[in-house]
């Protein structure tokens, strides 16, 4: 990161000692090193502070500095999105593979830790929906460019976007599918184990 050999450039400048500075941003001597030697960031009205004090604008100060910070969010929206996905799958895996065990042990009681195992699968459903929607990425090929920490070109996305209507609707039919299939397994396996 740029801003603390700017503000080291910018006190020196102003030939203040780090004591001096601290002083005047209302933080420790120890604080003012950390932020040069790049150890720790200032807060937002520290940067304001340190701007007025060297007399220059916050971009000025901070120049440099936008883009790594762009590139350190968008690295943990991608560790975001991967956990969120990695947690999902084992619990939708879970859900299914645990309700025939559940309900042939607990009978009827067997709804309350499957549904709470299904509430958990759609919580997680609904923060990996919401990475995906706050970096717009929708199609499979997106999703997988984006966990990779790359962005489409203009023309495929625009491509990708003529695909997303056809991409619901099989994904609502391979859902159903899917959930019909399961829930034929389960009857059936409880009708042989319980008869």
């Amino acid at each position: 990161m740029e801003l603390g050999n700017q503000i080291r450039k910018h006190r020196q400048k102003a030939q203040l000692s780090q004591e001096e500075l601290a002083d005047r941003v209302y933080v420790s001597r120890q604080t003012i090193s950390n932020w040069e030697n790049d150890k720790s960031y200032p807060d937002v009205n520290s940067l304001v502070l340190l701007s007025e004090i060297f007399q220059i604008s916050l971009d000025s100060l901070i120049k440099g500095d936008i883009e790594v910070m762009k590139e350190v969010i968008q690295k943990e929206e991608i560790t975001k999105m991967n956990r969120y996905g990695t947690i999902y799958a084992m619990l939708f895996i879970a859900t299914i593979v645990s309700a025939v065990p559940l309900f042939m042990w607990l009978g009827t009681w067997a709804f309350i830790p499957w549904l709470t195992l299904w509430a958990s699968v759609m919580y997680f459903a609904f923060k990996v929906e919401k990475v995906k929607k706050d970096n717009d990425v929708q199609t499979f090929k997106e999703i997988v460019a984006f966990s990779e920490g790359k962005r489409l070109d203009d023309i495929q996305k625009q491509r990708e976007i003529g695909k997303r209507p056809y991409q619901k609707i099989l994904l609502v039919i391979g859902s159903a599918v899917v959930t019909f299939v399961a829930c034929m397994l389960i009857g059936l396996l409880m009708h042989v184990f319980l008869n």
